[in-house]
């Protein structure tokens, strides 16, 4: 510790000499400042100048204590707005740097630009000339022939500066391969001729055998209805003869079931009639026995309605009594549970009246402690737990 430093006092604290000050145990000194001020004397508490000057020494250290929080406070402050300030320009800083160093560059980055693009149209045109050899196998033998005159036409000269060379050895390879190709593919297209008329050939005599085949044909088929037709007017004849006798066996088979008939319905009308009779008759007898059995229903039902009604009667009788009985225990538990009630709300008072003189004897003797005499402490605890002073409660 410098001799400057021990030649601060808690009321020499500003601004300028905070950042001596506010390092690690650089307080200590005045919190030993403060206790040989506030200790230095032991003062009487059986006097009330004596508890006067306790609390007198109590808030010289608050003022102390805020004499030395307030420069640190302003200054932690100022310390915590500096890394914006730092940081801001830092900033502003590699934004300018950053754009200087790209205006810098910048003829570079456009002769680099300007030579891709150079270098990207060579690089275009030889794939433009090996373009021409793909899916060979597809090309006539006409798009072929268009590809090397095509391939033919590219000029291989200085203009392609270092892709020269590239240049020439891609036209070279493509022509090479073009010309295999048209090769191949003429005499391709030249077996596909031949086979071609080969098969037009095949299929004029297979024409003219299907058109033989269809004199045959129409020859035959109109032998076959002309024989149709003359069997057809056989047919028809004998049909008609066998139509006429079949319309004559009709008739006379009709003749014979109508009689038939006519017996048979007689004979069902005779038993249709016995069959009524009968009928009636069980009916008759359904009817009475229906009639009996209702007769003895009836009884039955009286008597059992009879036995239900003095059943329902000893219920209802049991049912009054039960709910008498229950009325009569709800009302001797209702009066039971009023009496507790009392009971612990008596109980409940009391426990909070004794809870709360417990922690205004505690208040009283904290005041007492504090240097007040009793009977002030005893009006400010009253005051206070009757809320008569603002902002200052008894927590219970």
């Amino acid at each position: 510790m410098s001799a400057e430093q021990q030649l601060i006092t808690i009321d020499d604290i500003s601004e300028e000499n905070a950042p001596t000050i506010f390092v690690a145990g650089g307080l200590s000194r005045f919190i030993e400042a403060v206790k040989d001020e506030v200790c230095a004397e032991v003062p009487d508490l059986t006097t009330k100048k004596g508890r006067d000057r306790i609390a007198s020494l109590s808030a010289t250290v608050s003022k102390r204590k805020a004499a030395v929080e307030k420069p640190g406070r302003d200054y932690l402050r100022h310390i915590k707005a500096l890394p914006k300030v730092v940081e801001d320009e830092l900033r502003e800083f590699v934004i300018a740097m950053n754009t200087l160093r790209d205006q810098v560059r910048q003829p570079l980055t456009d002769w680099e630009a300007a030579d891709t693009a150079r270098k990207d149209r060579h690089v275009d045109a030889i794939q433009a000339i090996e373009d021409l050899a793909v899916d060979l196998g597809l090309l006539t033998a006409s798009e072929l022939r268009a590809g090397i005159t095509t391939a033919e036409a590219v000029q291989i000269d200085k203009h392609w500066e270092e892709f020269e060379v590239e240049a020439a050895r891609t036209k070279d390879h493509v022509l090479t391969r073009l010309r295999a190709a048209l090769s191949a593919r003429e005499q391709y297209e030249a077996e596909q001729a031949e086979l071609a008329r080969l098969r037009a050939e095949v299929e004029a005599q297979a024409q003219r055998d299907r058109e033989a085949q269809i004199a045959r044909e129409a020859e035959e088929r109109a032998r076959r209805e002309a024989e149709q037709r003359a069997q057809a007017e056989r047919d028809a004849a004998a049909k008609r003869e066998a139509e006429a006798k079949a319309a004559a066996d009709r008739r006379e088979l009709e003749l014979k079931f109508a009689a038939e008939q006519a017996e048979r319905a007689a004979a069902q009308a005779a038993r249709e009639k016995i069959e009524s009779e009968q009928r009636a008759a069980q009916q008759k007898a359904d009817d009475e026995l229906r009639h009996q059995q209702a007769i003895a229903q009836a009884e039955a039902d009286r008597i059992a309605a009879e036995q239900r009604a003095e059943q329902e009667r000893i219920n209802s009788e049991a049912r009054q009594a039960e709910a008498a009985e229950r009325a009569r225990l709800a009302e001797v538990a209702r009066q039971n549970a009023a009496a507790d009630e009392i009971l612990r709300q008596a109980a409940a008072r009391e426990a909070d009246k004794a809870h709360k003189m417990k922690i205004n004897r505690a208040a009283l003797d904290a005041f007492v402690a504090g240097g007040m005499p009793e009977e002030c402490a005893k009006q400010a605890v009253v005051l206070i737990a009757q809320r008569k002073i603002p902002a200052i409660t008894i927590q219970y």
